[in-house]
């Protein structure tokens, strides 16, 4: 047989044999088994909140169970030991089958979820949660889900760390499925640390010199800085020339182009008068009279006027 057959067999006996044990040992708290094989045979180790109903009277029911292991299943000496949960509320299928019961005797379902969680919470666990998944309140199929502190949905901590279990309720409208999920108190989580405080601290060495302490390399003079040249002290060389000096050669250079001009002037052509004569002011004159002509002629139109005027007054 191949691996992968091999593989598949395995897990299919398991669940079968997990689901065998949930059937036959519901009303002792059926919290779980581990399976492990031994030169001696195939070792068996239930969870259980009861472990004196699994055992039975005289041994009775425990070996029935180991009975029917070897005819159903098929397993050679099947040893089986029953162990007692410490904290039921802990233990993840014992608290979905509680639930589902819950479910079933007519508990709403958000006060049995709410109540079932808090218990889980006051029993010390890290993180839990509660899906109900199926016909919770009416004819048409939901998801509710219940969560408190942290918990883990996938990688490696997800499949070592977290404890799962499952429970079905039978109701009249249909089936509702029950998971739980909880991380139990004192889990190590890949990214947890602790703070230490009585953690001894290595005295570290300090140089020579280092005595003196910040104030007083404080009030120590600094070193000389190098004088760095920069255009700041071209300007500063600038500023101390003398400023008659810079007059004197202002008036140089204003006189130098004042003979430059004047030579250029003399080596131009000159220009040709405009000729203005006697025409102009004859014009200007002959203008004036008629101007007063026109004058004297209105001011004595309007005398006329205003002599009619009073006289029809």
């Amino acid at each position: 047989m191949a691996d992968e057959h091999e593989f598949i067999e395995s897990g299919l006996r398991r669940a079968q044999i997990d689901e065998f044990f949930a059937e036959e040992l519901g009303r002792a708290g059926y919290g779980g088994m581990d399976v492990a094989k031994t030169p001696m045979g195939t070792q068996i180790v239930l969870k259980a909140e009861k472990p004196g109903m699994v055992i039975g009277k005289g041994g009775k029911n425990i070996r029935k169970i180991t009975s029917e292991l070897e005819t159903r299943f098929d397993m050679d000496d099947p040893q089986i030991d029953v162990q007692e949960v410490d904290e039921p509320d802990l233990n993840a299928q014992i608290v979905a089958d509680r639930l589902a019961n819950a479910l079933e005797r007519g508990w709403y379902f958000r006060k049995a979820g709410h109540t079932t969680i808090d218990r889980i919470m006051d029993a010390g666990a890290l993180g839990a949660e509660i899906v109900l998944s199926g016909k919770v309140t009416g004819a048409r199929s939901r998801v509710e889900k219940f969560n408190r502190g942290y918990i883990k949905h996938n990688g490696e901590p997800a499949q070592t760390v977290v404890d799962s279990g499952q429970g079905v309720a039978v109701m009249k409208l249909g089936t509702i499925g029950v998971t739980v999920k909880i991380i139990p108190p004192g889990a190590k989580l890949p990214d947890d640390f602790d703070v230490r405080e009585d953690a001894e601290v290595p005295e570290v060495e300090q140089a020579a010199g280092d005595d003196e302490g910040v104030e007083a390399l404080l009030e120590e003079e600094p070193d000389e800085v190098p004088e760095v040249e920069s255009d700041e002290d071209d300007d500063a060389a600038d500023d101390s020339v003398d400023p008659d000096v810079i007059d004197e050669e202002i008036v140089e250079e204003v006189v130098e182009e004042t003979h430059s001009t004047g030579e250029e002037a003399t080596d131009a052509a000159p220009e040709e008068p405009v000729e203005t004569g006697e025409t102009d002011d004859a014009e200007f004159d002959d203008l004036d009279e008629e101007i007063e002509a026109e004058a004297a002629d209105l001011v004595a139109e309007m005398e006329a006027a205003d002599e009619e005027t009073e006289e029809d007054n």
